[in-house]
């Protein structure tokens, strides 16, 4: 909402010094957001002229300019401006190359050294053999309008202003107007009157009431015929419970728009159309209640508010035809629609320059009607912008009244007195409000006082009934019809700068749960490590979780299917965290980074048997728990995963060097060091996935049961997902690790004594695995074994076929002694001997 300064300094006490930066200031201090400053974008001098010669000159190119001589000062007065082309008398020769004027008439001169909009400046200059020492605007050159078929003579807008007078104060150049974002529940603030109210409000100052200022005729004689027939309304209130018809005679249609009136459209965004149009708009800027002007000499019969009928049609003011709704509200009369309702008029009965006689329409139409209209025939307009928000109940009389008025006053006609008002719109209904209630919300201490003279401010009625305040509300505020808005109302006008600020003190021996604790701790080692967490949308295509979601593609895979989805092709909830992060991968690698180490933690959806819940309990009442506990098992189950995706090379380890290429190992290992971190033990074995490559994949176990996978991604997948070669993933049931994490870790004692290596290769079968012959050389060794590591593995030559060979490093240490070869020598030995008899092992030479 754009509010002119003019304007609101006409109803309240905003000083006559007072910026727009001044106003915003004051209205942002009862929760009106400041938008921005308009002005125009000119500066002087610009005065009126008078043109004493006009003498036209055809010119080689075929155009024919105007060599004028035009008066810019009273006669007998001299010129200040001095320079080329300057007449002290001032009589200016002016080339200009319109020819909607003649001489005599009053026009707009841009005189040497004023500024257009656009940076435009204007100088003496020689053209067409002739130095013009300025020029005659169009309004479109005074950035006033958008006609440029002529120059703007003063006559056409009622004015006969003397030479030399300022332009720009005559048509109200110099005003400027703050902007302002109206929220969708204060409707009221989309008029000068709202926002004067809420400035009053601001600074303590008196304001008065546009509407006040309107006086009713006493005259109950019934004007233009109305009927409402909505016997049925759809959304459970009528679609128009008043309408006012008010009818002016004698018009004279085609009178020009004052000049301030003008200029506080333009400032408040509106574009001047016509004197009828633009009273129409001035009213509604002014007090909020839109309105419709008829030709009535177009009308047929009686208007009559209905629904739309099938098959319907209207050609709107915008010359477009509409195929109606059945739940449409229109505007009829015996001819068929001739609008609809609080959005557009039709164009058949719209008032022309030939009008004279005007049937006012000012009704209150039902908000969920309109705005349906609206979005239903991408139709917006400000009146449905106001209806849509909700209107005063009780304006539509007063607004009728000042728009007659104003067609009397500025258009020549005559009100006939007579006025139909049909319906009755329904008064706010009164809220009972407990004067406990603010403080224990906001913590103020506002007292009985305050708090009913706060409401009474803002226009409603307080009573006290059996210790509680009845409030009636306002008839301009639809939104408050609860306590709680009240009170939001009693913190907004008090001030918000009067809530205390105190951070609630958390209960004693609360706290992060050990099993957050243990996710925030997996979290900060992976980000340790050199892993970048990332987040993302939990919603994927069904082929991206049957991809990534199961091992096999013939395991069955139940989907949470959404309703309303973000996006047709992300209609599932995830049961896997890879398609996002690999999106994430995908992104940032097309951006130019290649080196990544991504992470993330998250909720798959694993459905049961039952999906949701086939009703929903009714409000006002506990359900019991047998209906919460019926809810509760259409809920899907929601574990949580962590998963990682690598691709590129390892940071190099000294600058210069190339960097190790990241493989499935790397994947492999973030899943080591989330076991580690939760001191879990993980056992690896040779997997099958339908998404990883078949020769680099690790199935991930804990205490025999799978829980995740570890490799690099199937070349197809790669190919077909766009990532980049060699990408490797883990991903891991986060909630089975955590599960199984033990509430206390104790930390096993540091030995003192020395440690003994001793190596051993052992050739065993390919199909045997080295993480089965490392389980195996483990349980062999005893407790003297402190770790094992396998650093090398060789097939070939020498190997023999069907072979391979697993080198391990094995360390020894005991707590309480130093070992002797012996002993090592043993341990190792018996460690052989187990892999020998599980797995066919045999030392290799």
């Amino acid at each position: 909402m754009r509010i002119p300064l003019s304007w609101i300094r006409e109803y309240t006490q905003f000083p006559a010094t007072g910026t727009a930066e001044d106003l915003m200031a004051d209205l942002v201090k009862v929760g009106l957001e400041e938008e921005g400053v308009h002005a125009a974008e000119l500066s002087g001098p610009i005065v009126v002229g008078e043109v004493l010669e006009k003498t036209p000159e055809p010119q080689s190119n075929g155009k024919t300019i105007n060599w004028c001589q035009v008066r810019v000062v009273p006669q007998g007065q001299q010129q200040s401006l001095t320079g080329d082309g300057i007449d002290p008398e001032g009589v200016q020769g002016i080339v200009c190359g319109a020819h909607n004027f003649e001489v005599g008439d009053k026009v707009v001169v841009t005189l040497p050294g004023a500024v257009l909009p656009g940076d435009f400046r204007i100088s003496a200059r020689k053209t067409y053999g002739h130095l013009s020492a300025g020029m005659i605007a169009s309004v479109k050159e005074l950035g006033i309008g958008e006609d440029h078929d002529g120059i703007l003579v003063l006559s056409t807008l009622g004015l006969d202003p003397e030479p030399g007078t300022d332009a720009m104060e005559l048509l109200g150049l110099y005003d400027t107007a703050a902007e302002i974002n109206v929220t969708p529940d204060r409707g009221y603030a989309f008029s000068i009157r709202g926002v004067a109210r809420e400035y009053s409000h601001a600074t303590g100052t008196e304001f008065t009431d546009p509407a006040s200022l309107v006086t009713l005729p006493e005259s109950t004689e019934p004007g233009y015929p109305v009927e409402i027939d909505d016997a049925a309304p759809i959304y459970s209130v009528p679609g128009c419970s008043s309408f006012v018809a008010r009818t002016v005679t004698g018009v004279n249609a085609a009178a020009p728009t004052p000049a301030w009136m003008a200029s506080r459209l333009r400032l408040a965004g509106m574009r001047p159309i016509s004197l009828a149009v633009d009273i129409s708009n001035y009213v509604m800027l002014e007090l909020g209640q839109p309105l419709h002007f008829y030709d009535a000499d177009k009308l047929t019969g009686p208007i009559r508010v209905r629904r739309a009928a099938a098959g319907e049609k209207l050609t709107t003011l915008d010359d477009k035809e509409r195929q109606l709704h059945p739940e449409d509200l229109l505007i009829t009369d015996d001819s068929g629609p001739i609008g609809i309702a609080g959005v557009m008029g039709g164009a058949s009965t719209e008032v022309s320059d030939s009008t004279t006689s005007i049937v006012i329409e000012a009704a209150h139409f039902d908000p969920i009607t309109v705005a349906r209209s609206k979005r239903r025939h991408k139709l917006p307009s400000e009146a449905s912008k106001r209806f849509e928000r909700g209107v005063d109940t009780q304006l539509q009389a007063v607004a009728a009244q000042r728009a007659a008025d104003l067609l009397v006053e500025l258009a020549g006609g005559t009100d006939t007195g007579a006025a139909t008002q049909v319906g009755e719109p329904a008064l706010p209904e009164p809220i009972v409000l407990d004067p406990q209630l603010p403080e224990r919300i906001t913590g103020v201490p506002y007292g009985l006082q305050q708090i009913t003279q706060t409401l009474t401010d803002i226009g409603a009625e307080v009573r006290e009934q059996d210790g509680a305040l009845l409030v009636t509300p306002p008839s301009w505020r639809p939104d408050i019809t609860i306590p709680e808005a009240l009170v939001e109302e009693i913190a907004r006008l008090v001030g918000y700068d009067q809530i205390p600020s105190r951070l609630p003190v958390a209960p004693a021996g609360r706290g992060l749960t050990a099993q957050q604790r243990r996710r925030r701790t997996v979290s900060a080692g992976l980000a340790g490590a050199g892993f970048t967490e990332v987040l993302n949308y939990p919603f994927y295509s069904v082929e991206a979780n049957e991809l990534f979601g199961r091992a096999d593609v013939e395991q069955p895979l139940p989907l949470v299917t959404l309703a309303n989805p973000i996006a047709a092709q992300y209609p599932t909830l995830r049961t896997t965290l890879l398609p996002g992060l690999l999106d994430a991968l995908r992104r940032n690698t097309s951006r130019g980074f290649k080196d990544l180490a991504l992470f993330e933690t998250g909720a798959v959806f694993l459905p049961g048997d039952r999906q949701g819940s086939a009703e929903l309990p009714g409000l006002g009442a506990h359900p019991g728990e047998a209906v919460i506990q019926s809810l509760k098992s259409g809920i899907p189950e929601q574990p949580l995963h962590i998963a990682v995706a690598l691709t590129g090379s390892e940071p190099a380890a000294e600058l210069g060097a190339a960097g190790r290429p990241r493989d499935w190992a790397d994947a492999l290992e973030a899943a080591h060091q989330v076991a580690q971190v939760l001191n879990v033990e993980l056992e690896v074995a040779q997997g099958a996935h339908q998404a990883f490559h078949p020769g680099r994949t690790a199935e991930l176990k804990l205490n025999g049961s799978s829980v995740g996978y570890a490799g690099e991604l199937h070349p197809k997948v790669i190919e077909a997902e766009d990532l980049p070669e060699r990408t490797s993933v883990m991903e891991l049931n986060l909630q089975e690790l955590l599960s199984a994490a033990a509430d206390q870790v104790t930390a096993e004692p540091i030995s003192t004594f020395p440690l003994t290596t001793q190596d051993v290769a052992l050739v065993v079968d390919q199909r045997v695995t080295a993480g089965e012959l490392e389980v195996t050389l483990a349980e062999g060794a005893g407790e003297l074994l402190e770790g094992i590591e396998l650093f090398d593995v060789y097939a070939g030559e020498g190997i023999g076929e069907g072979k391979k060979s697993l080198a391990f490093a094995l360390r020894f240490r005991a707590a309480d002694r130093t070992l002797t070869a012996e002993e090592a020598s043993e341990a190792r030995a018996a460690a052989v001997a187990l892999a020998a008899e599980r797995h066919g092992a045999v030392q290799r030479g």
